[in-house]
């Protein structure tokens, strides 16, 4: 059931973008005229919070029209919207392991003398990197990264639901500017104003950013050190614990009901819980809370208190577990003993670009050969189990792919 306020929020975004793209020349200018005096009027509120107004016209130079691909594209975060074993599928693979495994060679000298100032360690900061802009690749890419005042302009006067964040954002990129730290053409980010290598909001930036490679500026959209040891100093400050663990994969005791909260690691011994992989735990004085993300059939986990520190990143359990897993695997930990309960009979990520390079063949499917299953492949690999009389789940599965390879 969609509320009153959401149910508004989505018809004034929506007519904002219509007014855009769908109802002509006089929508256009309409839209652009009401936009042009939101900028002017927030002028005002931007001076007042000390962003000069040589800044303010700098920031605002160019900027003319809403962006209606933000509108859109806050409408969907996955990691709220996706079942957990697709939100990890598409995070936690053997690309994202190797090329973890390829930074930590390359970046060796930095990820160490990061490690030795923040006390954070280094496969965590490789997993942000990766789950953030996957190493950098997606800052190359022009219909992801965007006009970052632009970006939160447009949520600013256009969303209400974000405008408050939008508006407090605005000014901290605008300060940012200000700083000196990076010019006007290159302060890009996310669709929500996410900048750099390590997707910092721009108050988290003016924050945390460190100028790790001592060139004068804290340059995270540039510098993989700057970026990573930004990160490092968010952890830091948030309490990250170090030389210890995010979490322990475990095994419940079966058919036994067992308490939420915060206990010990030995209350949880007490109560039946051990680790997956047979170990001991290290401290049994330590305290953890049992999450069971996929129910009590997929893998089970006790989450220390590092675990809720990288939720300070991004505040929710499957994308701290998806870092979690994914630093392990880099340092060369295996894979996790139980497996999500999936649906389906799960496929590689080298399946899956199979299986996507296939539909495109096959005219289903347009978009990117990855291996990462979106909205695009899932509508793909329905429209092809529909064709051939299949349950159209819309799963890279085992089954379609043997499918489709007799086609």
């Amino acid at each position: 059931m969609v509320s009153s306020t959401g149910f508004a929020r989505r018809v004034m975004i929506a007519a904002a973008v219509a007014c855009l793209g769908l109802a002509g020349s006089t929508g256009i200018a309409a839209a652009d005229a009401k936009f042009q005096s939101w900028i002017q009027d927030f002028r005002a509120t931007a001076l007042s919070s000390g962003i000069s107004a040589a800044t303010y016209q700098r920031a605002f130079a160019g900027v003319t029209e809403i962006d209606p691909e933000v509108l859109q594209k806050a409408q969907f975060q996955p990691e709220f919207t996706e079942p957990v074993w697709g939100y990890l599928d598409n995070r936690v693979n053997e690309h994202s392991v190797q090329t973890g495994r390829e930074m930590a060679r390359k970046y060796s000298r930095w990820l160490g003398a990061i490690e030795k100032s923040f006390g954070v360690d280094r496969n965590i900061l490789l997993a942000i990197w990766s789950m953030e802009t996957n190493f950098g690749e997606i800052m190359k890419r022009d219909d992801v990264m965007r006009d970052a005042v632009r970006s939160l302009a447009t949520l600013a006067y256009a969303d209400p639901r974000r405008a408050k964040y939008a508006r407090t954002q605005l000014i901290a990129a605008m300060k940012i500017l200000q700083t000196g730290d990076i010019d006007r053409s290159h302060l890009t980010g996310s669709w929500a104003g996410a900048l750099g290598h390590t997707q910092f909001i721009p108050t988290s930036y003016l924050a945390y950013a460190v100028d790790m490679d001592g060139n004068g500026k804290r340059d995270i959209w540039n510098s993989v050190p700057d970026a990573l040891a930004t990160a490092a100093n968010l952890l830091r400050k948030n309490g990250w614990e170090s030389g210890r663990t995010w979490g322990y994969e475990v095994v419940l005791p079966a058919g036994r009901k067992l308490p939420g909260g915060s206990h010990t690691i030995a209350e949880w011994q007490q109560l039946g819980v051990v680790r997956a992989n047979g170990k001991p735990f290290p401290r049994g004085s330590e305290r953890a809370t049992l999450k069971v993300p996929d129910g009590r059939a997929g893998p089970s986990f006790l989450m220390t208190r590092n675990f809720f520190v990288l939720k300070n990143y991004n505040n929710a359990d499957k994308y701290a577990l998806a870092v979690g897993l994914l630093a392990d695997q880099i340092a060369g930990a295996p894979g996790l003993r139980q497996d999500w309960n999936r649906p389906f009979t799960p496929i590689t990520m080298k399946e899956r670009e199979e299986l996507q390079s296939h539909l495109r063949e096959l005219g289903y499917y347009d978009g990117k050969v990855d291996g990462k299953i979106g909205t695009s492949s899932r509508d793909a690999i329905q429209a092809f189990q529909k064709q051939m009389g299949l349950d159209p789940d819309g799963h890279p599965s085992k089954e379609v792919l043997t499918v489709i390879r007799k086609k």
